[in-house]
């Protein structure tokens, strides 16, 4: 992948916004369980970073996808990821259909004003009883003459208490029940809908500063032309949505991966025991040169992936991948900057202790590992597809 002076550009006013708005009041977020979304979100969207691959024609940047790739960098330099995963909701996870399959209405109504930075969206695809098993969902959409009729709930939803609109998984075909793969659609929800409701809000172990929420759908009606593309494709187009969510949560992962490594070898440069620098000891330079080795190689990876992204090209495998094997690493990285911290990486007050309780989730959301492992067995031809 080559990064020119725009990319430079861009990576630098982005780390300006980071450095000046974000990572000053990432404690206070953190403490409140929430980040204001409606402020940050048109700050962001000023440098253009909501919409980087979007159609001009409804706000977006027109840019190819390794501007994407500088802004999940970036994001991956903030203090904490709760504030960067609610923001690759915005741009790759709640929207990424909309952009692909929607009609001019839709996009005029729901993705120009969110690329604005004027609208909070979500992705509501689990449940209580669905997670990484997509087919299992139980929320129903039925007709009703011109509207679709919703009812069900919806679990683990970023920016779900302050979302102004829903990306919305449910069956709308009537023979189509929990275990099937078809007869689903993805719809376009307003939260402002007579019938929904946010049930609670999740307190999570980490990413804190990100609202979460399992909410609720009592009969709620939204036309059915807020259906996005053809009905009963939805879960086709959450299969594709699901790679570009996999790809920008890694690149994210690997940025703060590196960032992470950086902060702790500057630690062990200062601290000193024993008459010298920590860094000073030989196993310690060694294992961070390993783990240093091991983002290297991730990044390449994920650079080649980008690289086939962006001709177009089927990254489900890729995708599938970058997801298990950066979750792992970066479990591997927190803990890590932890020992290495000794009783400090243990203390709150020290940005490791965040860190190793944040980084825990990139093996969980978004596709659990076993989840992943049974994809690539599928591809290899093991198992039953």
């Amino acid at each position: 992948m080559q990064f020119t002076e725009e990319h430079e550009q861009f990576r630098k006013s982005l780390r300006r916004l980071i450095e000046e708005e974000i990572n000053p009041h990432v404690d206070a977020w953190e403490e409140a369980g929430i980040f204001p979304a409606h402020e940050l979100f048109p700050k962001l969207a000023e440098l253009g970073a909501l919409g980087l691959e979007y159609d001009p024609e409804y706000g977006g940047g027109g840019a190819d996808h390794s501007f994407t790739y500088v802004l999940a960098q970036e994001l991956g330099r903030m203090d904490c990821a709760g504030v960067p995963m609610a923001i690759a909701v915005e741009t790759s996870m709640a929207t990424p259909a909309l952009a692909r399959y929607g009609s001019d209405e839709l996009k005029r109504t729901y993705l120009e004003p969110t690329l604005r930075g004027e609208m909070v969206c979500s992705i509501a695809v689990s449940e209580p009883d669905a997670g990484s098993d997509v087919a299992g969902i139980r929320t129903r959409a039925v007709r009703d003459g011109d509207d679709w009729v919703i009812t069900g709930r919806k679990m683990w939803i970023t920016n779900g208490t302050q979302a102004d609109w829903l990306c919305l998984l449910a069956r709308t075909d009537p023979d189509s029940q929990p275990g099937d793969y078809h007869g689903m659609s993805l719809i376009i929800v307003p939260t402002s809908t007579p019938g929904f409701s946010v049930g609670r809000k999740i307190d999570k172990m980490g990413n804190r500063s990100s609202d979460t929420a399992e909410i609720v759908l009592d009969q709620v009606r939204v036309p059915v032309s807020n259906t996005i593309g053809e009905p009963d494709r939805g879960f086709q187009q959450q299969m594709a949505q699901f790679q570009d969510e996999r790809l920008v949560g890694a690149y994210i992962a690997v940025a703060g991966a590196r960032r992470a490594l950086d902060r702790t070898k500057d630690y062990l440069q200062q601290r000193i025991a024993f008459g010298k620098p920590l860094l000073a000891n030989q196993h310690l330079q060694y294992r961070l040169a390993e783990l240093y080795a091991d983002v290297d190689t991730m990044d390449g990876f994920l650079q080649y992936a980008a690289d086939k992204y962006m001709a177009g090209q089927d990254v489900t495998r890729e995708a599938t991948v970058a997801k298990l094997k950066t979750g792992r690493l970066v479990r591997e990285v927190a803990d890590t900057c932890v020992q290495f911290h000794g009783g400090m990486g243990y203390a709150e007050e020290m940005w490791a202790a965040r860190y190793f309780r944040d980084s825990r989730l990139v093996s969980i959301g978004g596709g659990a590992d076993e989840v992943m492992l049974r994809v690539i067995s599928m591809l290899e031809g093991m198992g039953k597809k």
